[in-house]
């Protein structure tokens, strides 16, 4: 499986999460549209938190982590809105849109 992006194939392994972290605006619209997630900007704030652990870390957080991370932007942010934003999981989901590659174990560190 993979992704066509202006023209070029990025491959992502049977589960759709990309073989190679891509930081583009172009990588999320595509992922997030083949998952069903029509994107707001609380989306992108999600998705830009966790490019920056990925960046920081080499892996995103599993979902304790996440929230607490979240929270300190989003500080009414509980799992319901999480949920709502990424309803089949958000430290998975958040970060297979985010163009990010699969995440370690129960979902990172």
């Amino acid at each position: 499986m993979g992704y066509m992006v202006n023209g070029n194939e990025l491959d992502a392994n049977d589960e759709g999460y990309l073989l190679e972290p891509d930081y583009s605006e172009e990588i999320v619209n595509v992922i997030a549209a083949a998952e069903n997630i029509e994107l707001t900007p609380k989306h992108w704030e999600v998705i830009n938190y966790m490019r920056e652990e990925y960046r920081e870390h080499g892996h995103t957080p599993n979902f304790r982590n996440m929230l607490k991370g979240v929270n300190a932007f989003w500080p009414e942010a509980d799992s319901k809105a999480l949920y709502d934003l990424f309803p089949t999981g958000p430290a998975k989901q958040a970060a297979k849109i985010a163009g990010l590659p699969q995440p370690l174990g129960k979902g990172g560190y």
